[in-house]
């Protein structure tokens, strides 16, 4: 018999260790010091000045590149002082920037402003740079940079030219929408709430949209949808969220967006704790137990937190392995959520058999071999072998099946699916922890796999797949399965 258990807050980890600390500095309208007039030089100009800066070149010669950032600025001023820098000059500084050929003027630099309490970067010598530059994505206001410690500049490059092509070039427009916007949003009457669903709406739209200009039309429909929407939004929502067999990468963009908007997180064990990592840092993280045969949260109070945390405005993502709808217990959290007139949206996942057969290459269904698949579940309620199997479903050789939850009574399913015809040589499997670093898997005909299960000890979740396409692909999959695994790193 399982234990009980309460739900149980986790908290997350504490941040691993950067490299760099990244800052976004405000010089709209503040000093900065450059020293050199060189090429490189030329470009943090450029840059300075496009943050807004007012830049003081101090350098006895500069070059094209330089000369013409000075005659053409983006933003902010640049003016050429005709002579070398000097401790006065670096007063009153918000940074200062050198360009130097050798390690001595650059240390005299870089300890004369730090001397006066200037943070200081000095180009391509980074012992003496109390803050680094990284590559830049400019979708200004949006602003992303990208930081390597000075490790390998061409890789923090190569990414910069990935974010390129990933976001669209109308995601600054949007941005921008979003500094213009921000101020009247706060001011339209709108509760906490609500201001949060205007964003959700915006970012939904932006993404969609993001080559469209945002219009004050947009902002209008934001926010009578949010005002037409006010009881709801209030109330809270529920969203039954599949998470997969366990490889994170197997979440769905929907997924992943309830995970990184949710306010509390209730999860399951076999929920890997890596998807997690997709949540919203801030969002309160309760593990409600559900172990197969271990100390478990009883459903009835799950429900009753999950209604609970809703009727507090609170976004509740409920977070389960798999798809939500396959064993999950999904119509008792929909039924208590529709009695207390709670809002619920499901988040489909990939299934655990889905997962498993596609990371060792097995076919589910195939022509002239299987023409149905079925999901089937190895214990009731009180943990024993379902009494209402359909046992000639089972025996079906043109059928793959997939068992959950079928560790303890394996053996007993086996003895009677073969008193009613199930073939004992039918090929089937046994995968552990599907689709995570630590899968493993055991094949057998259906009749042996129950004791070789016992002998491999495998670690849970199991899933058991048995049919004629399991043993037309089985002799490819181990082999095929590492590779994938190893090339995945």
């Amino acid at each position: 018999m399982s234990k009980e258990r309460n739900p149980s807050e986790t908290r997350p980890g504490r941040m691993e260790p950067l490299a760099r600390l990244p800052v976004f500095f405000a010089l709209d309208g503040k000093r900065v010091v450059l020293a050199g007039g060189s090429g490189a030089a030329a470009w943090k100009a450029e840059l300075l000045s496009a943050a807004g800066a007012r830049v003081d070149v101090y350098a006895t010669d500069v070059s094209d590149d330089m000369a013409a950032i000075v005659a053409d600025p983006p933003r902010g001023p640049v003016t050429v002082h005709a002579r070398g820098w000097g401790e006065d000059d670096l007063k009153g500084a918000a940074m200062a920037i050198g360009a130097f050929d050798d390690d001595a003027s650059a240390a005299d630099f870089a300890a004369a402003a730090r001397g006066a309490g200037v943070p200081v970067n000095v180009i391509d010598r980074p012992v003496f740079c109390d803050f680094a530059f990284g590559a830049i994505v400019n979708r200004s206001p949006l602003v992303i940079g990208i930081s390597t410690d000075g490790a390998a500049p061409v890789f923090a490059q190569a990414i910069r030219a990935k974010l390129e092509a990933m976001l669209p070039q109308g995601f600054a427009a949007w941005a921008a929408a979003a500094q213009r916007w921000r101020a009247a949003v706060k001011a339209s009457g709108l509760p906490f709430a609500g201001r949060r669903k205007f964003w959700q709406l915006f970012t939904a739209h932006a993404v969609k949209n993001p080559d469209v200009a945002p219009s004050d039309a947009d902002f209008e429909r934001f926010i009578a949808e949010v005002q037409g929407q006010s009881a709801a939004v209030e109330a809270g929502t529920v969203t039954l969220v599949g998470a997969g067999p366990g490889d994170p990468e197997l979440l769905t963009l929907r997924a992943v967006r309830a995970l990184q908007s949710a306010d509390v997180i209730l999860f399951d064990d076999l929920v890997s704790r890596d998807v997690l990592d997709f949540a919203r840092r801030e969002a309160r993280k309760m593990l409600v137990g559900k172990t197969g045969f271990g100390p478990s949260c009883k459903q009835e109070d799950i429900n009753a937190l999950m209604v609970a945390l809703a009727k507090q405005g609170k976004r509740v993502v409920r977070l389960k392995g798999g798809d939500p709808l396959i064993f999950g217990r999904a119509a008792e959290e929909l039924d208590a959520c529709d009695k207390a007139g709670i809002v619920v949206e499901v988040v489909p996942g990939i299934t655990a058999a889905q997962g498993a057969a596609a990371s060792l290459g097995l076919t589910l269904t195939g022509r002239g071999h299987a023409r149905r698949l079925q999901y089937v579940t190895g214990h009731s309620r009180d943990g024993r072998l379902p009494e209402n199997i359909d046992w000639k479903a089972l025996a079906d050789a043109a059928t793959t099946t997939a068992i959950y939850m079928p560790t303890r009574t394996l053996s007993e399913l086996v003895t009677k699916g073969v008193a009613e015809g199930l073939d004992p040589a039918t090929p089937a499997i046994a995968i552990a922890r599907a689709t995570r670093p630590d899968q493993q898997a055991v094949h057998a005909p259906v009749g042996e796999l129950a004791r070789k299960i016992a002998t491999a000890n495998l670690p849970g979740p199991v899933l058991v797949m048995l049919g004629a396409t399991i043993g037309r692909t089985a002799s490819r999959t181990s082999r095929d399965a590492h590779a994938a695994r190893q090339q995945r790193g």
